[in-house]
């Protein structure tokens, strides 16, 4: 199954980091933010990347090649920043069957290979994968309100006032009729092609979406806070060796404390 990366965005809130880089460069634990994402997919044994650039398109093509850990990389371009259906869209000539999408500014780690599993296995149209965040954030997300059968039906791209606080956590399959329904979505009162509106006409067409709860944690990198977050999560996930061979520990200080 192919992977598509959406990586054209700037970064506007990740400045400074992104004012001499694209966001998808960003390092995070020693690798750029892309490579994170990479490295998912290839173990979700993805068989082409087709990844989605804008600015400074020329570093990440330059940083990567034409492939990654063996797997070919073919990139398309952004040119304006219309919103994510518009970037989906310029993948379109490289797409023919099911594929994966991954945002690429979102860190993952847990339970993607069952997104992909419940498109090959069930032969849903879709399959996402979504997570129940704490109510005041979920307005920065892509809101997501279920049935009783665990599939998707309907979808609000950062409300106001979100009607439940599951949302989508930036890893998708489609299949090719994503593509049609991209191509009918309006801007929106952000001026921006959303996603979350090419999702919605997608079920008004009567496709079935599943949702896969995630089981195990992401981080949407955001703001600069954001990547310190994730950094940390990693760093503690795979601590530094030792010249001994053996793994750092923070050690607690002794207590002051009189008996």
């Amino acid at each position: 199954m192919k992977a598509v990366v959406l990586a054209a965005g700037k970064g506007t809130r990740l400045r400074p980091l992104t004012d001499e880089l694209p966001k998808a460069l960003v390092t995070i634990d020693g690798k750029p933010l892309l490579t994170h994402c990479l490295d998912e997919l290839v173990s979700l044994d993805a068989s082409e990347f087709v990844i989605v650039v804008g600015y400074r398109k020329e570093q990440i093509i330059d940083y990567y090649g034409d492939s990654y850990n063996g797997v070919p990389i073919t990139y398309v371009h952004q040119e304006d920043p219309a919103g994510l259906a518009d970037a989906l869209l310029q993948a379109e000539p490289e797409i023919e069957d099911d594929f994966m999408v991954m945002l690429g500014d979102n860190v993952f780690r847990g339970n993607l290979d069952t997104v992909v599993q419940r498109q090959q296995e069930q032969r849903v149209d879709s399959a996402f994968l979504v997570e129940t965040v704490p109510e005041d954030e979920a307005s920065r997300y892509g809101v997501c309100v279920t049935n009783n059968y665990g599939e998707i039906i309907d979808v609000v791209e950062k409300p106001d006032d979100p009607p439940s606080n599951l949302v989508m956590t930036g890893f998708y399959t489609f299949s090719p009729a994503i593509f049609k329904a991209c191509r009918l979505v309006q801007p929106s009162d952000r001026g921006e092609y959303e996603l979350s509106d090419a999702i919605d006409l997608l079920m008004e067409s009567g496709r079935t979406i599943d949702a896969v709860g995630l089981d195990g944690w992401r981080i949407d990198v955001g703001y600069p806070e954001d990547r310190d977050t994730a950094e940390q999560r990693l760093t503690a996930e795979n601590p530094m060796p030792t010249s001994d061979g053996g793994i750092t520990q923070e050690i607690e200080p002794p207590s002051m404390d009189d008996d």
